[in-house]
């Protein structure tokens, strides 16, 4: 489970790159956002945090409680990064105003920088 949601993450983490190229921004966020999701989701299941079901909520709560606040794991500053990203993929996929190209890269940028960071303690 740890390397399939990890290979997932960074095989979308590159659609989101070559999404953004491509000025789609909107699908750009889309595919930040679940890259960084299923990031957590390996990071979690590394630390014994394995779920059934993934529920964003649920993976957002516990990626914050457990491995930011109570482990300290991972810097607080990515405490509000998954609902802050999913806020913009919620406009992407849901609202009539679209992404736009700074809000697209400030995604792609949250996204890398957590999914290095995940990469880096997945490896310890």
């Amino acid at each position: 489970m740890i390397n399939e949601f990890f290979s997932k993450a960074e095989k979308n983490l590159k659609a989101a790159r070559l999404l953004f190229e491509s000025g789609l921004y909107n699908a750009c966020a889309n595919r930040s956002y679940y890259a960084t999701l299923q990031a957590a989701v390996a990071v979690l299941a590394s630390k014994g945090f394995k779920r059934d079901r993934i529920d964003h909520g649920t993976v957002q709560a516990d990626f914050s409680q457990r491995l930011i606040k109570r482990k300290k794991v991972f810097p607080s500053k990515f405490r509000s990064y998954l609902t802050d990203m999913q806020a913009v993929r919620d406009q992407a996929d849901y609202s009539v105003k679209d992404v736009s190209k700074r809000l697209a890269s400030k995604q792609v940028s949250r996204s890398e920088e957590m999914i290095e960071i995940i990469r880096k303690e997945l490896m310890k």
